[in-house]
Parts: C-alpha cells; structure tokens; sequence
C-alpha cells in the first residue's frame, strides 16, 4: 500500500502499518525528529538529476542544481528552479569536488544535499562535511555509509546479522599474490573487487592463476578512478549467478521496510543493462530469506534512508550476501512503479525526520527497465561518445521515460554511458515483455551507437521471454550470460539509426544564450533582429542550445587495424600502456588500456610483428581514428 507522501517537515503525518492482506492499521506513534526541508541541493547530474528536480518539485520544494561547464544545457540544469556553474570539465573538478558543491550550497541557501547515485553519494567524508555545513544530507548516516560502502566491513555486518555468505578474504589484500593464494584454497573462478563504490567498475573475475596480476591491477586502478580508493578484496564466484537484490526503506524510528525485490542478471562487464521487478521465479524460502536478512543487515547497521541489499544465486541454489548500496539505486524505477511508492520522495521524508509508517508493502503487476547507454553492442559495448541528432522516445500504456538527454547535445566520455532508461509495466511479466517489444520499436536514437539493438534482441532470447508459445518458467540468464551465450549474436545486431535527420522547417527567430552572474546560471531569449546578447558581447556568450542538431557520424566499432597501423575505436584517456618501442607482440597481446564514461577497454594486437612508431602515452587523450602505433613485420 502506498503510504501518505507528506512535504518533508510538514507538521504531522498518519502513523500506519500495512498488514499482509492489504489493510492498515494504527501504529503506536514515535517522538518525532524534526529536520525542515524546504531548500534542495542536487549533487549530480544527468537522469537521476532531472529524476531528484521532479520529486523535489511535486514535494513543493526548491531545487538547486549544479553541472560542469559541459553540462550547462543540460535538461536538469533548465528543469531546476536555480542552477550554478561548478566551473570545470571533468568530474574530478567538478561533481566529485566537494568544496565546490559546498560552495554553491552556502550561497545558494540550500538546507539540503541529495547526491543522487554514484560521484559522492556513498562518500562518508562528504556526508560528514554537509551536516558539519548544518545541512540535511539526505542519505543513511556517514557511520553507515563507512560500515557497509566498506564492502569487507559489510560482509563482517552481514555475518553478524546471518545473512548467507560465499568464502571470501576477511580483509583487503595487499597484493595479487594473495589473491592467488586465496584462489589456491578456494578454487576458480574468484572475484576480485573494490572495497568501496559499485556499479561494477573495480570488479573483476579471474578464471585461470595466470590473469590474476592484470586484473587485480585494473581492478585497483579502476577502482582509485571511479572512488579514490583502490583497496580490494576477493570471493568465491558463484557458478553462473542470477543478481537479486531488494529496496529497502528505514527511517530513525527502526523500521526498516522491503519495499520489492528485483532482479538484475541481465548484465556486460558486472554492470547492469536490464532490470525487473518482483524478482520472478524466486522460490517462497528464497524470498523470505532475502527479506529476513536485508532486514536484519539494515538493523545491525542501525540503517536510515533508501538502501539496496544485492545478493547472488549460484545456480545450485546457494544464496550469498553481495553487498549494500547506500544510495539510490538507478534501477528503483521498476520497484516504484509495482509499489507505487515515489522513493525520491520517501528519502525526503526519511530526511526529514519522518517516520515511515508502514511496515510491509504488496506489489502489484511487472516492470522491466532498460537502460539507454551509449554503447555499440555488436563492437562489445564500446562506450559511444558524440552528439544524438534525434531522440524518439516511446509511449502508451505502461511506458515511463527517465531521459537525462535532448537531442543536439554533445555526450562526452567524461562520464558514465547512460543517456536515459525505458520502463515498461504490465499486469504480468509476459505482458511487460509484450510492451516492452512496442516501446523499444517505436524508440530511435540517430546521431550515436545506442544498446538498443541489443535490447530488442534479448526480447527474443528464450532465456530471458522463454520458448514462443510456452511460459517461461525459470530465468536462463546469469550476470555474464552476455559474454559467455550471447557475445557471437552481438556482432550480427543491425545498429541504431545512425543517418542524418532530414532539414527541419526554420525555427521562430530568437537567440538563447546562458550568463552566469556570479556562478548562477540565468538564460535570456532575445529577438534575433535584435542582434542578441551574442553580438552585443562581441559573440562571447554562448547559445542555450543550436538551432538545428548538427549531424554526427557513427562512432568507430571497435580496435582497428589497418595494415600496420593500430587506431583507438573510440574517443578516451590511455590509462596504461602495456608495449614499448621495438617490443615483439603476438595477435592479442595487450597494447594499451582506455578509459571512456568511466570504464577500461583493452586494446590488443590486431596481428603478429614488432611496435614501431608508438604515440601512446599514459594519461593522453585520444580521439576515435587515431593511430596508437604500427606493429610491422618482424624481419
């Protein structure tokens, strides 16, 4: 059941539990701890940005956002009541600074910070300097972010707690030799993984002892580049394993509510693609097992505000404890639209100092999410920067978009892949599916590589929608199905519309430019007969948005080697080079690694011979097309 969505820091609220059948009744009422709301900072950008804007706004609040200077035209920037400029490009500068967001919540009057999901949201410090500032961070507490980010201190939780748990190192490793030698005892495949963050950057799988040094170091390095800190761990990993987690609510009173579970097994590179919730074809002791010991792991963390417990199934049946992402998670859409409860909305009041006032919720029907990234599935999801010249969203019955994107605006590799997400919800799961079908039919993105394809395709796999004319009746897919069953189909999908729109009718004649008047954001239309601010300024002011998209080609596939020559697929920063001058290098020896939207592609030897000409350098920026080096017959 629903529970009353009251503006944070109203004066009263209905104290109510739902029971298992559906009905309400009074729950003893609790001291109340009142933290007024009224001013929210968004400390994030993109879809989850413009997601936190309309909560707060339905909340009858005001919303204050921040971006980088290539976010200024951004739809969150324009949805937010204010908006200051940051001042900087990459993300190290801008949305990861927090004396910058600091800076910009003392001048703004902000009395709260939401960090959305990743940057730094599960960054205890920053929690800690926004309620020394005296502002409501609305997230867990710094000393829950501390016991379960730490992903080894979690695991110490969730024993505590009895939740299941796989063999694992008890503390960080220093080193891959001791990741060798925990996969000695243990056995293969073993996971190596960053301590701190998620989202699957800084986890790697390694099959054999031998890959084990290269991937605990990108694991590492991964890791200290996505959250500045390289610390690792390993475990046992799980024979084909299917990702079930849960939402999970828990106010200052010690309730602590699972809100659905979910299943997210549909992954590339250990990172989400395809969402869903309930988690189907859990058995009932599976179910309870999840909820009992997300609830008792919430507890023992003495756990406040919107939390995700993630969990694996081997596919023997064995239940293992993953981990807790104390944010929001990019997949609580399915969850809200089964439960029919805004969590945005629900983190305010938590904020707040409200109590939840429910203690169980029932579901109702099927949702799958999509996630929308600029990737080239059929080049193995490489990341896709460029600019989308047209966006064509679907609608009808059962379709949500969360778009952080507009066409005509430039997606750069500082940042993470995801232009938006498509959420589709039926009364059943195969009515889901059926939906999901006409709305990924009806989207089109022109102008850059999207996983559109992809999506339609996994559609048809009968592991995921089952045999034609026969209900599935348990998940065939695993969180590296896509590698292991599906990579051969990857390279047949036919691309996203690619081409050129066609010329538009002339627009109505104005000029939109953005000022900052001390940091803040404003933006004036003016006649075009008038010259503009732009010419008015001797051009220096730049438009809101142009006119007309410009055209974007398709981004390169994949590593290309054309005779000699070895040129990146894609536009990113050389994060490693693994050759020198003069090296002899076998086809499919590594070359360089990049880094693009905040993941590692490996770049290897298209042929046999020796590097010659090598202009590959650690911490250089690379554009798509350009030659790395030559690797020329060996004489």
């Amino acid at each position: 059941m629903t529970p009353d969505a009251s503006v944070p820091g109203s004066p009263t609220i209905p104290v109510r539990s739902t029971d298992q059948a559906g009905e309400t009744t009074a729950r003893p009422a609790v001291e109340r701890l009142t933290r007024p709301v009224t001013r929210v900072l968004i400390a994030n950008r993109g879809e989850i940005a413009v997601r936190v804007v309309r909560a707060v706004r339905d909340a009858g609040l005001i919303s204050i956002a921040v971006y980088s200077d290539t976010d200024r035209d951004a739809p969150f920037v324009r949805f937010a009541d204010e908006a200051f400029a940051l001042g900087g490009v990459r993300a190290a500068e801008t949305y990861l600074d927090p004396a910058k967001i600091l800076d910009v919540a003392r001048r703004s009057g902000a009395d709260a910070v939401h960090p959305g999901y990743g940057f730094l949201s599960e960054n205890a410090d920053f929690a800690r300097a926004v309620a020394a500032a005296g502002l409501t961070w609305i997230g867990p507490s710094p000393a829950a972010i501390d016991a379960l980010g730490d992903k080894v201190s979690a695991r110490h939780i969730a024993q505590a707690a009895g939740a299941p748990l796989v063999a694992g190192t008890p503390d960080p490793v220093r080193n891959a030799d001791e990741v060798v030698a925990f996969a000695r005892e243990n056995g293969l495949p073993v996971a190596i993984k960053a301590a701190f963050g998620g989202g699957g950057r800084g986890l790697k799988v390694a099959t054999t002892l031998e890959e084990i040094p290269e991937l605990f170091e990108s694991a590492t390095r991964e890791a200290v580049a996505a959250f500045g800190r390289g610390e690792c761990f390993v475990e046992r990993f799980l024979d084909r394993p299917r990702h079930v987690e849960t939402q999970c609510l828990a106010d200052a009173y010690g309730g602590v509510v699972v809100v659905s579970t979910r299943d997210c097994s549909l992954q590339r590179r250990h990172q989400k693609l395809v969402e869903e919730a309930p988690a189907p074809f859990l058995t009932d002791e599976q179910n309870a097992e999840l909820v009992r010991a997300s609830q008792a792991i919430l507890r023992e963390a003495r756990y406040e505000g919107a939390g995700t417990c993630e969990f694996l199934i081997g596919s023997d049946g064995t239940l293992s404890f993953l981990e807790v992402n104390t944010r929001l998670q990019v997949e609580h859409c399915v969850t809200e639209e089964v439960s029919g409860i805004d969590l945005v909305r629900e983190q305010l009041r938590i904020a707040a100092g409200e109590p939840l006032g429910y203690d169980t919720v029932a579901t109702r029907g099927h949702s799958i999410e999509f996630r929308i990234n600029g990737e080239d599935p059929a080049a193995g999801f490489l990341p896709s920067p460029g600019t989308p010249t047209t966006i064509t969203w679907p609608g009808g019955p059962g379709v949500r978009i969360d778009a952080g994107i507009t066409a005509g605006e430039s997606v750069t590799g500082n940042f993470d892949s995801m232009l938006a997400k498509i959420i589709v919800t039926g009364a059943t799961r195969q009515q889901a599916i059926e939906r999901a079908r006409r709305a990924l039919a009806e989207a089109d993105i022109v102008g850059i590589p999207t996983v559109l394809p992809f999506h339609r395709a996994v559609l048809q796999e009968p592991a995921f929608v089952g045999e034609p004319g026969a209900p599935l009746t348990d998940l065939g897919i695993w969180t590296t199905w896509i590698e292991s069953e599906m990579a051969p189909r990857l390279k047949t999908l036919a691309p996203a519309s690619t081409a050129a729109p066609a010329e538009s009718a002339p627009e109505l004649e104005v000029e939109r430019v953005v000022v900052e008047v001390g940091g803040k954001r404003l933006e004036v239309v003016l006649p075009a007969s008038l010259g503009g601010l732009g010419g008015l300024m001797g051009g220096r002011a730049r438009a809101a948005r142009p006119t007309r998209p410009r055209a974007v080609g398709r981004s390169s596939a994949s590593a290309a080697g054309n005779g000699a020559a070895l040129t990146s697929p894609m536009q990113g920063t050389i994060v490693k080079v693994a050759v020198a001058e003069g090296d002899t290098v076998a086809a499919g020896d590594l070359v360089v690694v990049l880094e693009a939207m905040k993941m590692e592609q490996p770049l290897v030897a298209h042929r046999d011979g020796v590097v010659t000409g090598l202009r590959a350098s650690a911490g250089a920026g690379v554009t798509a097309g350009e030659v790395l080096c030559e690797i020329t017959a060996a004489s």
